[in-house]
Order: C-alpha cells, then sequence, then structure tokens
C-alpha cells in the first residue's frame, strides 16, 4: 500500500487476500507465450543440460529452454503452435525419454519408481561383487591351471549377466546418445565396463592368470552406489516447489443438496468449480481457495507462511488452499481449486525460479560441453601411448584408458549449482521467503545497502493511539462516540483503543460525517467534533493525529503511531550487524518518519518522496557503485523494486509490488529478510567452493589415470565421491 492508512481486509493472515491475484500477475509476467514443463528423467550430467538446452533452443518456436538437473525438469519458453508432443519428440531424437509435466503437480511417483530400481540394481550388483570376491581370494592365494580357470568361468557366469542387468541405466544412456550422434557421459563408462569385461572373457578362455570379473562388477557397483546416493542427497534437497506440491490435497467434500437434504460428496480437486462448497474437517487440509461461509476455527498455516501462532478464520474469511484446520469443521466456497489455486500458481512459479540460469550455471555448461571430445581423445592418447611403452600389453593399454574415461565424469561440475539453489530455495520457503526470480539469490548475496517503505513495510498501515492516557474520562467518552460514527481508519482504531480501555461512548445527539473532514455532533447542548485540524481549529502537528473540540474547552490532539510490522527492529538489527546501511525512504511526512528512523536507529531517512524520486535515490546510490536492496508494499514503491538490484516485497503489498519484486515475504513477519541475506551469501560461497571441488578433482584425478595410478575400479570410486562431496556440500546449507 502505499504511505497512507487502510483498514484492514477480514483474513486468515494478509497472504491469504494478496497471493491469488500476485501469483496470477506474476506468473503472467513470468511468461510470454506458453511454458512448457517436461520430465527428463534420463538427465543426469552436466553435459546433459548443454545438449537439451541447445537443440531445444535451435527448435522453431521455442525462445528459451531451462533444464533443472536436479529436479530432472526442463522448462520452455515457446510461442503458440509449440506443443509438448514436439518437444518430447525432439528430446528423444537425442537420447531421452521425456514426459510432460504439470510444474504445479510435482508427483513423486517416478522418482520413487527410479529409486527403486536404482536400489534394485545396486543389490544385485553388490551380491554378485562378494560372491566373486569369494571366487578371486582362491585365485589370488596360489589356484593354478584347471582350479584356476573354473574358478574364473564360474566368475564369467555370475559377473556377465549381472553386468548386463545391473549396467542398464549406463547402455541404455550410452546407446540412446550414439543414436542421436552425440557422446554422452555414459557412453565412456559403458566402454570402460565392457571393456573390462570383455579384456576377463578373453583370459578365461585363453588360460590367463589374470581375470578382471571382480572389478567389472566393483566398478558397475560403485558407479550405481554412487549415482544412488547422489539420487537421495538430490532429494534431501527438497525444492520449495516440492514442498508445495506436498500441500495439494488431491480429494475434497463437496456439500450439495439433493432431495432437500445436504449431502457430501468425496470429489476431485480438479472437478470442483467457483461456487461449490466444500466440507473441511479438524485436521484436514484446505483444498481450495475460497471464504469460510459456516463454522469458526483456527488455521495452522507455518508451512506457508513460517508463522507459528494459529489464525482465526470464521464466516467470510479468506482461506488458500495448504493451511491445515485445526479446531472446527469450516464450509468453504470455492473461489479457486486445482491449476486455478494460489498454491498450484505458487509451485507453478517457484518451478520457474528454480530452472532460472544465473552466470554460474552458464560458467558450468561452458565446461561441461567441452568434456565429450577431450575426455575420449584423452583415453585414445592414453591407450596409444601405454601401449607402446608397455611394448605391446594391451591389457595394461586398455585398463588405463578405461579408468581415464571413467575418472574424467563431470557430474559434480553438473550439480554444483542446482543442488545449492534447490536447497536454498527450500530452506527460505520453509522461513516464509517465496523466491521468484532464480537469480535473486546470487544479486542477494552482493547487497551493501538496504532501503525500506515505512507503510506497510516497516509498518502494519494500522494506526494506533498513544496518548490516550492524557484524556479524562468525558473527553474519551466523547471522542470514543464521535469515533464510532465514521469509518475513517484513524476513526477506527480510536474507537476500538477507547473500547478497550473499557471506555463507554457518550451519548450524542446530531451525528453528522462531514465527508473528508470529520465527525460532529451535540453533547450536552455543545457542539463536539473529531478530525482534521483545520476543520476543528487546532494547530496542526508534525505527527499523524486527529483533533478533539469540546465546545470552548482547549482542542485535544490525539496521536498516533503505526503499528510496527512483527520482526521490522530485529530485520534493521541483523542487517546493520552485517554491516549494510539502512535506509528509509517514504511518501509520509516527516514527523512520523523521522519518529520511526528513531524508533529503529535508522540514521538515513527522508520523508515525502514522490515515486520516481524513490527510484532516482536507488538509481544513484547504484550508480556510485553500492548494490540496494529494496523493500517496498506500495504502487509509490513499483518503480522503485524494479530499478534496485534486488527486491523484497511482504505478501500484503498491492499486486503491481509483488509482480516487480524477485521475492515475496509470506508472512506479516519481516525478520527473515536478514536470514536471506545471509543463506544468499553462503548459497555463492558453496556455489563457488563446488566448483572448486569439481575443477581441483580433475586437476589431480586425471594426471593420476593417465600416468597408469588408478585402475577402473578405483577411477569408478573417485568419480562417485566427487559428485557425492558436491550434493552434500550443498546440504551444509541446511
Amino acid at each position: 500500500m502505499s504511505d497512507t492508512l487502510h483498514a484492514p481486509s477480514l483474513s486468515a493472515c494478509p497472504a491469504c487476500v494478496a497471493m491469488p491475484a500476485a501469483l496470477d500477475q506474476a506468473s503472467r509476467a513470468a511468461a510470454e507465450g506458453a511454458r512448457i514443463v517436461m520430465s527428463v528423467p534420463g538427465a543426469h550430467c552436466a553435459l546433459c543440460i548443454s545438449t537439451i538446452e541447445r537443440d531445444l533452443e535451435g527448435m522453431p518456436g521455442v525462445q528459451s529452454a531451462r533444464l533443472n538437473l536436479t529436479l530432472k525438469r526442463v522448462s520452455v519458453q515457446a510461442e503458440e503452435g509449440v506443443d509438448a508432443a514436439a518437444l518430447a519428440k525432439r528430446i528423444k531424437a537425442l537420447g531421452y525419454e521425456a514426459f510432460e509435466l504439470d510444474p504445479g503437480t510435482l508427483s513423486m511417483t517416478e522418482t520413487d519408481r527410479q529409486r527403486r530400481d536404482l536400489l534394485m540394481r545396486l543389490g544385485v550388483a553388490g551380491f554378485s561383487m562378494m560372491n566373486i570376491m569369494l571366487l578371486s581370494v582362491a585365485v589370488w592365494s596360489g589356484a593354478t591351471d584347471a582350479t584356476r580357470d573354473l574358478f574364473h568361468l564360474i566368475s564369467a557366469a555370475i559377473a556377465l549377466p549381472t553386468v548386463a542387468f545391473s549396467g542398464q541405466p549406463f547402455f541404455k544412456s550410452a546407446i540412446a546418445s550414439l543414436r542421436a550422434g552425440r557422446l554422452g557421459m555414459d557412453v565412456p563408462i559403458s566402454l570402460a565396463i565392457i571393456l573390462a569385461s570383455a579384456i576377463s572373457v578373453y583370459e578365461t578362455f585363453n588360460s590367463g592368470h589374470h581375470a578382471y570379473f571382480d572389478a567389472a562388477v566393483m566398478l558397475t557397483f560403485f558407479l550405481l552406489a554412487g549415482r544412488y546416493l547422489d539420487f537421495q542427497t538430490r532429494a534431501a534437497a527438497r525444492s520449495a516447489a516440492q514442498e508445495l506440491a506436498a500441500l495439494e490435497v488431491p480429494r475434497a467434500i463437496r456439500l450439495s443438496v439433493k432431495e432437500g437434504a445436504q449431502v457430501e460428496e468425496t470429489v476431485s480437486v480438479a472437478d470442483l468449480r467457483p461456487g461449490d462448497l466444500v466440507l473441511v474437517r479438524p485436521g484436514g487440509r484446505i483444498p481450495v481457495d475460497g471464504v469460510v461461509m459456516a463454522g469458526t476455527s483456527e488455521l495452522d498455516r507455518s508451512i506457508l507462511t513460517g508463522e507459528t501462532l494459529p489464525a482465526y478464520a470464521g464466516p467470510e474469511t479468506v482461506v488458500t488452499a495448504g493451511a491445515v484446520n485445526l479446531t472446527g469443521p469450516l464450509s468453504v466456497q470455492v473461489t479457486a481449486a486445482g491449476k486455478d489455486s494460489s498454491l498450484h500458481r505458487m509451485a507453478d512459479l517457484v518451478a520457474v525460479a528454480e530452472s532460472a540460469r544465473t552466470r554460474y550455471t552458464t560458467l558450468a555448461d561452458r565446461a561441461s560441453r567441452g568434456y565429450s571430445p577431450v575426455v575420449h581423445v584423452l583415453a585414445l592418447s592414453a591407450f596409444l601411448v601405454w601401449l607402446w611403452v608397455s611394448g605391446g600389453d594391451v591389457r595394461l593399454a586398455i585398463n588405463i584408458a578405461a579408468a581415464t574415461l571413467i575418472i574424467t565424469c563431470p557430474c559434480a561440475l553438473g550439480l554444483a549449482v542446482p543442488a545449492v539453489v534447490t536447497a536454498a530455495s527450500g530452506k527460505l520457503f520453509r522461513a516464509g521467503m517465496l523466491i521468484k526470480d532464480g537469480t535473486a539469490l546470487e544479486r542477494l548475496a552482493e547487497v551493501d545497502t538496504a532501503v525500506f517503505d515505512k507503510t506497510g513495510t516497516l509498518t502494519m498501515g494500522t494506526p494506533e493511539p498513544t496518548n490516550l492516557d492524557t484524556l479524562d474520562p468525558q473527553a474519551l467518552s466523547v471522542a470514543a462516540a464521535l469515533a464510532g460514527a465514521s469509518s475513517h481508519p484513524l476513526a477506527m482504531a480510536l474507537a476500538g483503543a477507547a473500547r478497550r480501555a473499557g471506555a463507554l461512548p457518550a451519548v450524542l445527539d446530531d451525528v453528522t460525517e462531514v465527508p473528508g473532514h470529520g465527525v460532529q455532533a451535540s453533547w450536552r447542548g455543545q457542539r463536539v467534533r473529531l478530525g482534521r485540524a483545520a476543520w476543528v481549529g487546532a494547530t496542526p502537528l508534525e505527527v499523524t493525529a486527529t483533533y478533539l473540540a469540546i465546545g470552548d474547552a482547549p482542542i485535544r490532539a490525539v496521536t498516533f503511531a503505526d503499528r510496527l510490522r512483527p520482526g521490522a527492529e530485529a530485520a534493521v538489527r541483523a542487517l546493520q550487524a552485517q554491516g549494510k546501511e539502512v535506509w528509509l525512504i517514504s511518501g509520509d511526512v516527516p514527523g512520523a518518519v523521522r519518529e520511526l528512523a528513531a524508533r529503529l536507529g535508522i540514521a538515513h531517512w527522508r520523508a515525502e518522496a514522490l515515486p520516481e524520486e524513490k527510484a532516482a535515490i536507488i538509481e544513484g546510490m547504484q550508480a556510485g557503485g553500492r548494490r540496494v536492496l529494496m523493500v517496498g508494499d506500495g504502487l509509490n514503491d513499483t518503480v522503485a523494486l524494479a530499478a534496485a538490484h534486488v527486491s523484497i516485497s511482504p505478501a500484503s503489498a498491492l499486486d503491481a509490488a509483488r509482480v516487480a519484486s524477485d521475492i515475496v515475504l509470506l508472512g506479516t513477519d519481516i525478520s527473515p529478510i536478514a536470514e536471506a541475506q545471509r543463506i544468499a551469501v553462503k548459497s555463492v560461497k558453496r556455489i563457488r567452493e563446488n566448483f572448486v571441488i569439481s575443477f581441483g578433482y580433475n586437476v589431480i584425478a586425471v594426471p593420476i589415470a593417465l600416468l597408469g595410478f588408478a585402475t577402473p575400479l578405483w577411477a569408478a570410486l573417485a568419480m562417485s565421491i566427487s559428485s557425492i562431496t558436491v550434493a552434500l556440500n550443498a546440504l551444509r546449507l541446511k
């Protein structure tokens, strides 16, 4: 809102009223044309990102394509005429299965299936590995000739079916890549497994002293173990979109009247329409956006807003999907359900943000793009050099080439950015903050100056009288009676405060409200007025006030202070403790702005600032090299929000302000702002650490493989450990 005081809306929380319109406009602003989200379960590395994105962006009608490796989803911005079927066909031509996904309905069924499949193949490989190791011990202990050959044959009988079954995730991906005319990362991995098995078969049928069936199976086992653990650690970095999807209720109890009796019918939420009446029992989650028509209860909105205290809900209360009904049954009239609900659209919006490209993602793409040709050149070079150095030892040359193929896998590089962004967005969402723009974290980490609006941002926009104790009982009684006859925000605040103070309204005659001026009446033969200073005949103060005149008695001023938004003091103090310079820029009068600045310990403030002046101040700061965070909620803040380096709006903000901001506070408490800045700094730090880990691993591991110090088995272990290390480093944000 602007710096004008407004009466609060009846709602379980400000976000309930604000969120649907905000998300509707934000979703439209986020996409020009159609946005199609495809699930690509086979994507698993940084090379997959660059391959799929570049190919789709070359497709006619496609404006942009962004693949989130952590969530295995590609978000495509396309013109009308491009449909999911065409995109799926294009992606399939690259060697990947693709399915259209509703971004707000992030079903975990496919994810669970993949997890179970990996675990099953891992178990088979592990069981076979232990049996083959028992046979290998006998060979290592000195078994010779026919005994050794028998053990090798038994090992082959166990190993070859195991490799064929457990290695399918790698083989299928490699075949699909080759059919598409490209060399994906699973091509060298598959080649290494096949080479180890082929060498072992050759040695067995030629009564060789060494066979590597144990190595081939162990290689498959450790590669699967690395992929499974990587899958699990990324699943632990639960994204904000998944948190939201988990709140969606698939079915609801619809109330209808049949033959004069009210009937309860369980239906799919997708079948509900605006105007339908649904019953929400205690303990149930609200399935729709709507208005309470009957019943009273309390709602737990902690997962949505971060607020721990339950919110009251009664007739005419606006509620949104996802809240938990705690105490009493509620009849809710549907205003939006299914794909139209604010919860669903919020999940959709977050899915876009999590897939947004940052400069770090671009760096990862560039680095991984050169992987395929480089690794095959290195492996071929290693094979030829060692074949020459060893005097024609093909077995040794192939082992070193296979180790090189495996150890150079850039999976860790592909996880460096998305794992951190997903973990950070989930953590901030649980703190009550919705990230609308995927680059907001990076920009928030660079902030050195924070600019706050006043009314509706640092304050609630609900005035409270500050000096009622200076009024005698009769004056307070008259003031309460006059205030009760007006709907002006100051009058309503005064009437409520007087009622809480126990004052009984005086009996007045001829009560009249003069629009734009105040209320007047007769009391005991005297004219009494409550309103503006000029109308009452008083000298105006520099603070927000209304004035009471009773006959010829001295005029009394009732002063007001806007109630601080919860967490305002904590947010300002925390930002200052972080070394940020904090400003208060408002369109309110100097007295009110000065008083609030002093109250919060803000040294820099500006009053009576017009919208263009706010934006000019911020642009001036940024021209001087500052990185400005703008926190505002009103129409007069929209330009400033757009001009700032990064911007935040509370859920109670006007639609235009929420659309212009990068991050939305879902609750009334703004203390998470400082925490968000801290998490943003840590996120960027974790991304940089992940790049160091990824590049450092390759700098150390590749020479080791080329010099022949790493077997294919040790190469598989090293590759898996590097990917898991990057994912675990991202989870340190938790």
